[in-house]
């Protein structure tokens, strides 16, 4: 609906970034973008099933149909698509710049087709409230990223309202405190006592994350992401069975961490499984981690009519209903807020040189995507393609905890449940984020590694931008 739709942010983070840390112009970086959507590119099997998997709510907006179902079906695989509207979206923006979307003619058709969308016939949605006023009034923000430290590494994420960068940190310090309560590290434990010990990390994190993180002010982000609260919350942790009833109730992030201090249980807020993620490196050493999103595929189902792109829905990800009982919502929508998400986009360094970066979309599974793949790589010791291949299971402190086939199918989903877990179908369909990484090799040379099978496989490759 129009209702969902949020301000744009990703044109003012594009200028932002390059403004402040680029080689290029918007004019230059915004060229192969524009050819791209002009040539159009080959369909794979994944976006023809996005794409259908949509198709349905796309035939609710004329322009949605017109530009992503040709024919009034989804692109076939192996065909070319092509969005000459979206071209122009581009072009317009690198020859007029951000101004034109922000305080001109291309913001006033968002607003236009937010606050009063074109349906179909016997169709009827809720209008947006989208002003000029809001857009001319966005600012993509710089905020210090959220900073950790495990096994040695510096850990970096991303800040509030993200509670991606808080609730990976608290999954790390977790596992630590689950080896140092056991006697046991991680690598040393079989595949069903690690899926284990990370549902349970995974599932407390996000009991903290659900309490005390949104865009709200005095978020404790030192206490969240400290190694006290660790290994006070690993108290709840049994290496024989898993905590029961679920959810778990959040922790007391106090600051005192001499007891087994919890509070009054919560719920489990819905999210959807989508967004976008790029992990890249330059010639010089530079490393970007880089999650962008316009929430759940599709976003909002409204294309903006001559320019191709679909708005986003990303004011559902505020919780409209309280969740946390009698304590504050953190998450509520109100004035000038901006909706928590799991972005989880994350660079580790060692010796103050980029060591990792990895990120994934997902929704609520990115958090558990990205830490997966980092304890994989650093704990359990595969190779970067193996910890991001690796079967996943995605526990958010609901009632059930989502896997994939390989765990669900096999007699590690048996044992798991043996253990008390609930295990459902995950992800959509049935596969849990798409990662992409980037590790140093030293000597300024750099192994990229993407997804195998997830999404139809990832991309890794080098571009050469003189070419």
């Amino acid at each position: 609906s129009g209702l969902s739709v949020g301000v744009p942010g990703t044109p003012a983070l594009w200028a932002k970034a390059l403004r402040d840390h680029g080689t290029l112009s918007l004019n230059a970086a915004l060229k192969p973008a524009e050819r791209l959507a002009a040539q159009g590119f080959v369909v794979d099997q994944t976006f023809h099933d996005q794409t259908a998997q949509n198709a349905d709510r796309f035939r609710k907006f004329p322009e949605t149909q017109r530009v992503f179902l040709p024919g009034n079906q989804p692109p076939a695989v192996g065909s070319v698509f092509r969005n000459p509207d979206m071209a122009t979206a581009y072009r317009t923006l690198r020859t007029q710049g951000t101004d034109v979307l922000y305080r001109g003619p291309l913001g006033e058709a968002i607003v236009r087709e937010s606050n009063a969308p074109h349906t179909a016939p016997g169709v009827s949605v809720m209008r947006g409230q989208l002003t000029l006023r809001d857009l001319a009034a966005y600012r993509a923000l710089t905020k210090a990223p959220i900073h950790s430290q495990y096994k040695g590494f510096d850990v970096y994420g991303m800040p509030v309202p993200s509670s991606g960068g808080i609730a990976v940190a608290e999954i790390l310090h977790l596992m630590a405190a689950y080896e140092q309560r056991t006697g046991v590290t991680t690598r040393d434990v079989d595949q069903v006592q690690y899926l284990h010990r990370f549902s349970e990390a995974s599932a407390t994190a996000f009991a903290d994350r659900n309490r005390y993180v949104g865009d709200v002010p005095g978020v404790p982000v030192g206490e969240l992401t400290s190694t006290g609260f660790a290994a006070e919350r690993a108290c709840l942790f049994d290496p024989t069975k898993a905590y029961s009833p679920r959810p778990i109730p959040p922790g007391v992030p106090d600051g005192s961490y001499t007891s087994c201090a919890t509070a009054t249980t919560s719920a489990q807020p819905s999210e959807g499984q989508s967004t976008t993620h790029l992990t890249a490196a330059d010639r010089w050493g530079n490393v970007a981690s880089y999650t962008l999103t316009i929430e759940q595929t599709g976003g909002s189902g409204i294309t903006v009519p001559g320019y191709g792109f679909l708005l986003n829905n990303e004011l559902t990800e505020f919780n409209f209903t309280p969740t946390q009982g009698e304590a504050a919502d953190p998450n509520l929508p109100g004035p000038g807020k901006r909706p928590r998400s799991s972005m989880s986009p994350t660079i580790l360094l060692q010796d103050g040189k980029p060591f990792l970066a990895v990120g994934s979309p997902g929704g609520a599974t990115i958090i558990t995507s990205v830490s997966q793949t980092i304890l994989g790589y650093l704990d359990r010791g595969l190779p970067l393609v193996d910890a991001i291949a690796a079967p996943r299971l995605s526990s958010r402190n609901g009632s059930a905890e989502g896997a994939e086939p390989a765990i669900l199918a096999g007699p590690t989903g048996a044992a798991l449940t043996a253990l008390g877990h609930k295990l459902a179908p995950g992800g959509t369909p049935n596969e849990i984020g798409a990662v992409t990484a980037i590790r140093s090799l030293g000597g300024g040379v750099f192994e990229a590694a993407a997804e195998t099978v997830r999404r139809g496989g990832g991309s890794a490759m080098v571009v050469h931008p003189d070419r």
